[in-house]
């Protein structure tokens, strides 16, 4: 184990908006450390290599860092190595590949964090986590299976194979759209009766060209029901469905890691919206807040990079004016 460090504020998250609270504390000449379970904006480097961003490069900035990019709207590698740049403009002390396993205040009313890897203290916790650790599972026989995945890198897998998408939201679209085009016979599983509603408007005639011409099939009001290593069960209006299948790719959502933030001692009413002050993003614990996408809970449509940059400055100036 390390010597034990003291910070003015320990940052949970080394995402964009983790990074913004650590770009306002130094500029604040408040002592910081941010610490990350993996990789540097870990979410984003775990998003499909090819996903392009709905927002523009502006709207994805923080530090007051230009993110120059030539084409209307960022790709995801631009945008991990644009937050890597910024992390090295800044010189960010970041500890990465350290998960924390405890918070909690000590009778001087100090926070003690302790990881995998050391202890620290620090007079203020930010927990700026994000969603995307805990996908929302289907919770069907044969999800267990290694041919089933909630998380869609690259479509270079799936060549000539059969694919069963789960969902009709962004991920999901993209997902049929780009194994369709490496060569996979793709069945898309939708819940409801048309695509999801945020699809980006530049793909919605794709997908939906794909569908009406046949080469992406498309069954609505249907439900994936059990998975086994050469098949798949659907349950569609007509009755079950069974279908030869090689791979699934469950693009059924994501959460926060709510045990996480109830074991922080954050509360958590039954809506799992967490509770904390929307003018300075102090949860019911004072000295420890919530910045970026896991305030949302579940609704995870409700806050994005462009609009939870913000939280930095709410947070650090709540700390400066105490």
């Amino acid at each position: 184990m390390k010597n034990q460090n003291n910070y003015d504020i320990i940052i949970i998250g080394a995402g964009p908006i983790g990074m913004a609270c650590a770009i306002e504390a130094l500029q604040a000449g408040l002592s910081y450390l941010i610490i990350e379970k993996g990789a540097l904006v870990n979410s984003l480097f775990n998003y499909p290599v090819f996903m392009t961003f709905f927002s523009t490069s502006q709207k994805l900035e923080i530090g007051g860092a230009p993110f120059v990019t030539i084409n209307p709207k960022p790709n995801r590698n631009e945008a991990v190595e644009y937050y890597r740049r910024v992390a090295e403009k800044f010189d960010l002390n970041i500890n990465l590949f350290e998960r924390v396993n405890q918070i909690y205040k000590n009778g001087e009313g100090i926070f003690e964090v302790q990881t995998v890897k050391a202890n620290y203290t620090a007079s203020n916790v930010i927990v700026a986590t994000g969603f995307y650790d805990v996908p929302l599972l289907m919770n069907i026989p044969g999800e267990d299976l290694a041919k089933v995945t909630h998380y869609y890198k690259d479509p270079h897998l799936y060549a000539f194979q059969n694919v069963v998408v789960v969902g009709a939201n962004n991920s999901g679209v993209d997902a049929a759209l780009e194994t369709y085009r490496k060569g996979a016979n793709v069945t898309m599983v939708v819940r409801s009766g048309d695509l999801g509603p945020h699809v980006k408007y530049w793909v919605r005639p794709d997908i939906q060209n794909r569908i009406k011409e046949g080469e992406v099939t498309a069954l609505f009001n249907s439900e994936l029901v059990e998975i086994r290593e050469g098949e798949v069960d659907i349950q569609t209006p007509e009755g079950i469905k069974t279908i030869p299948n090689d791979f699934v790719i469950a693009m059924t959502g994501y959460q926060p890691d709510f045990s996480m933030l109830r074991q922080f001692g954050i509360d958590l009413p039954e809506t799992l919206c967490p509770v904390y002050n929307e003018e300075t993003m102090e949860t019911n614990i004072k000295g420890l807040y919530l910045a970026g996408v896991v305030c949302g809970g579940l609704d995870t449509h409700k806050l994005f990079i462009e609009n939870s940059r913000v939280h930095a400055e709410m947070i650090v100036k709540n700390i400066l004016d105490n």
